[in-house]
């Protein structure tokens, strides 16, 4: 199993991630950090009305904002745009 279906699969099954394995999904999917204020990192997306906003607990991402995310790649239907 590559790192990108583990990281879809962990995504999916609301398993905890680490904000690396956060940034990494956003990135997979197509988003692109435009931003950062402070701990803030906002992504943004061609495809996506709306930025997304992100920031560590520690080492870990928050989990409302790993729902937020694959909500928001549920909702607007995006796809992986590269396997590793």
């Amino acid at each position: 199993m590559s790192r990108t279906e583990k990281l879809i699969r962990k995504l999916r099954s609301g398993s905890a991630l680490s904000f690396g394995e956060l940034q990494a999904i956003l990135e997979l999917f197509g988003f692109r950090l435009d931003r950062t204020g402070g701990s803030h990192h906002i992504y943004v997306h061609p495809q996506v009305t709306r930025p997304v906003s992100i920031q560590p607990d520690g080492k870990d991402a928050k989990r409302y904002q790993v729902r937020q995310v694959r909500d928001m790649i549920e909702e607007f239907q995006l796809e992986p745009i590269r396997d590793e």
